[in-house]
């Protein structure tokens, strides 16, 4: 699919989709109490490219949901809730220099370019604790989170887990990759 063509999903597609995340909406509300599905669903049906981004969250494994809202904005944020980190996104270096700096073992693809492919962000660590606010996750696994640019600036990138009933944030070489660390990402809707 061209970068220049808007990626929407069948309609077929769209529903079995939404009948998905209206389950797991339902299924947890301990995520985001307060919030109603028919809202959220009908702030989706506005955006049809917003349900392809979050089909190639859900196609990955993140198993994306509702965790809170942004009053300000307007906009609901969707997050991976999967309990470890998606399997479908792992093994993954930082981004595009850090994968063409490696001279052996290069990984597939790297964290940035596929938040960018499938038109998501990546988690903060504001949003990553955010998230552990509402759901525990990463008990053992880690994901990559948004690195500052003076770290990415000397070779380094974050990744956060939970341990011990703490949210720990880490440094690696942002040309590192491990089987047990992906990265989870948000979207706006």
């Amino acid at each position: 699919m061209s970068k220049n063509r808007i990626k929407e999903l069948p309609h077929d597609q769209r529903e079995d989709l939404l009948a998905i995340f209206k389950a797991r909406f339902e299924e947890n509300m301990h995520r985001h109490q307060e919030l109603s599905w028919s809202v959220v669903q009908a702030k989706l049906e506005q955006h049809p490219t917003k349900l392809w981004s979050l089909n190639e969250m859900e196609k990955t494994g993140g198993e994306p949901d509702v965790i809170g809202y942004d009053d300000q904005k307007d906009e609901y944020l969707f997050c991976d809730c999967v309990k470890e980190s998606p399997k479908g996104r792992r093994s993954l270096c930082y981004d595009r220099e850090a994968l063409e700096s490696r001279k052996k073992h290069k990984p597939e693809n790297s964290v940035m370019d596929l938040i960018d492919s499938m038109g998501i962000e990546l988690l903060s660590e504001e949003h990553y604790r955010l998230l552990q606010s509402v759901e525990t996750v990463d008990m053992k696994t880690s994901s990559w989170i948004l690195t500052p640019d003076n770290i990415r600036k000397l070779g380094g990138a974050l990744f956060c887990d939970y341990r011990y009933g703490h949210v720990f944030v880490y440094h690696n070489g942002a040309d590192s990759y491990y089987a047990a660390r992906g990265f989870r990402g948000m979207l706006r809707v």
